[in-house]
């Protein structure tokens, strides 16, 4: 009987242990600081040096009460993803706050699923267990919610208003999330595919032109698909940032970076060139005369 019992305790602490082992993995690098990756739990963000920001910020936020006592009515109701890094400033101002508001609204942390993405070039906002796959993670905070299985609505990066006034907009769905122009073309590259856009870009252009606030929007939603290796669809977002911001060197640097980064030297070259139309540097002009003198282009 001693045996048996003792049998139990040690599949229940191997159970146990598993589980815990599951949450909030540690990535140690020399090159920088330590970051959570995968998925983590409240218990893993105050640790260590986590929880220099964690309890700190989650303490000084004071949520509306009258915006808690709506969301008790109806947050039991949800799921919730959130996507963060705990190396990015927005997530650790962002995510302290929304944990505060979910204790505040006696919400069931059961019901959040916490996910840490990494910030290296390899696997940029992804994380290690696929979880960011097909869910359009370019900025984070991205904060999920779910009825019935189904997303609802999300926010991006930062709340309009404030969390607990964009979470009850978003239960009385009248909430527009941020960067419309990266839903907008993730939307359009997932139905149609980099051909369609590419044939009908100034069309597209025409569409997104009020849509999009700066260039940084597009240029940071095409790193995150570059690094998934979505290769195609990454340069063709890039090539309509140069069609929405025609006038700014940036853009075409970008353009030409990945080009290069691929291995396609000529239309490195090509926007490079373009790039000193607007900004005419020593650096770039370097950097195309290298490269024009590479054997295969002689």
């Amino acid at each position: 009987m001693k045996t048996i019992i003792c049998f139990i305790i040690t599949i229940i602490l191997s159970i146990y242990t598993l589980f815990s082992q599951s949450f909030n993995h540690e990535n140690n690098t020399k090159e920088a600081s330590p970051i959570l990756l995968g998925k983590i739990n409240k218990e893993g963000l105050t640790q260590g040096s986590y929880n220099n920001w964690f309890t700190s910020n989650y303490e000084q936020y004071t949520p509306k009460q009258g915006s808690i006592d709506s969301l008790k009515a109806h947050l039991s109701e949800y799921t919730i993803t959130l996507f963060m890094g705990t190396w990015c400033g927005d997530s650790k101002r962002e995510v302290p706050r929304l944990y505060k508001i979910l204790d505040s609204s006696n919400f069931s942390l059961d019901r959040l699923t916490t996910i840490a993405v990494d910030r290296s070039k390899e696997a940029y906002k992804q994380s290690p267990g696929g979880e960011h796959e097909g869910l359009n993670i370019h900025r984070v905070p991205s904060i999920l919610f779910y009825k019935n299985g189904k997303e609802v609505n999300r926010i991006v990066e930062s709340p309009k208003k404030t969390l607990e006034e964009d979470i009850l907009a978003i239960f009385s769905k009248n909430y527009t999330p941020n960067y419309t122009s990266v839903i907008f073309m993730d939307n359009i590259l997932s139905t149609k595919g980099a051909s369609y856009v590419s044939k009908n870009a100034k069309k597209i252009v025409r569409q997104l032109h009020n849509q999009t606030e700066n260039k940084y929007e597009l240029n940071t939603y095409a790193n995150v698909l570059f690094y998934a290796h979505k290769i195609e669809e990454a340069i063709t977002v890039l090539s309509i940032n140069t069609l929405l911001f025609s006038k700014d060197a940036t853009t075409y640097i970008n353009l030409a970076d990945k080009y290069l980064y691929n291995k396609d030297t000529i239309n490195a070259i090509k926007y490079y060139k373009k790039s000193l139309e607007y900004a005419d540097t020593a650096e770039i002009q370097n950097k195309i005369n290298e490269l024009s003198m590479l054997p295969d282009l002689e």
